[in-house]
């Protein structure tokens, strides 16, 4: 009977674990090193199941089913404008991390074309021996260097998960709150609840598998002049049946937005131009500094 007992408890805590759950999180972002007052603020998913995790923001997800739903049903003509607006993001990022063979995935797009890597560096973590409580969990403190910036992260073990949003991980528990030292980026966990199973992101146009330090390059030259990336890359084609996507840095969705119809072309060329020029203001100072 007793070993009965343990077995159905370890049949009890696998099933626990192979099960999805979502915990969303509250981002804050001082993206603008020229006003530190700018706190732009809105919900991301951590998407947890038995063998990866999903980190991206809740307005995706919604502007993936607008897109896909309008492209499906007319190549994109019946896609309301107006609401994909209300839905744009400063979170254009994705962060995949395969538990499996401990990789972690980073996707996103500049100008027209989506760009993957894998992260090549580790995440040090000290522990600390503090401890407070934060909403209804108990958590723990510690400390790391990552990508230029110094973070602190609470974590907990409240929880049967190892995780914790954007790239961070490695802590003996699931991450409720993680800031930086300037208090310019940070997480915190506002609720979590269970899922059927992990959303499909959609993926419109190819996506360029690259190294980390490459991307890198790019997203230098998409800074330094974004019109003239941006224009670069559409003298190439670059989109999904040669129908130009939207775009956006820091924001799912992209810069320049949609297709135009019969609009005159000079007409969205300063359009584009200057909704570029206006958007690399906000994204002077980046979550990863180096």
């Amino acid at each position: 009977m007793k070993k009965l007992g343990i077995l159905a408890l370890a049949l009890m805590i696998q099933n626990g674990f192979a099960q999805t759950y979502r915990f969303v999180y509250q981002v804050s972002m001082k993206s603008d090193a020229q006003n530190k007052n700018d706190i732009k603020t809105e919900n991301a998913y951590l998407d947890i199941s038995s063998d990866k995790s999903f980190f991206y923001s809740e307005n995706r997800i919604k502007r993936d089913s607008i897109m896909k739903n309008a492209f499906q049903s007319g190549g994109g003509r019946g896609m309301n404008r107006d609401q994909m607006e209300s839905l744009r993001s400063n979170i254009s990022y994705s962060v995949e991390k395969d538990k499996k063979d401990q990789k972690i995935i980073f996707k996103d797009r500049l100008g027209r074309d989506n760009y993957s890597y894998e992260e090549d560096r580790s995440m040090s973590w000290k522990i600390l021996t503090e401890t407070t409580k934060i909403g209804e969990y108990k958590v723990q403190k510690a400390e790391t260097d990552f990508a230029g910036r110094k973070w602190t992260a609470w974590f907990t073990t409240d929880l049967p998960y190892q995780d914790g949003p954007y790239k961070f991980t490695g802590l003996p528990g699931l991450i409720v709150k993680v800031e930086d030292a300037t208090g310019d980026y940070s997480f915190d966990l506002m609720k979590n609840y269970k899922l059927d199973a992990l959303p499909e992101l959609n993926q419109f146009g190819s996506t360029l598998k690259v190294k980390r330090v490459n991307y890198t390059k790019q997203l230098d030259k998409f800074v330094a002049d974004p019109v003239a990336f941006t224009m670069a890359q559409q003298s190439t084609g670059n989109g999904p049946s040669g129908i130009a996507p939207p775009m956006r840095v820091g924001g799912a969705g992209g810069p320049g937005g949609g297709r135009g119809g019969n609009q005159n072309p000079a007409d969205l060329k300063k359009r584009m131009e200057e909704r570029l020029k206006e958007e690399m203001k906000q994204y002077s100072n980046p979550i990863e500094l180096k």
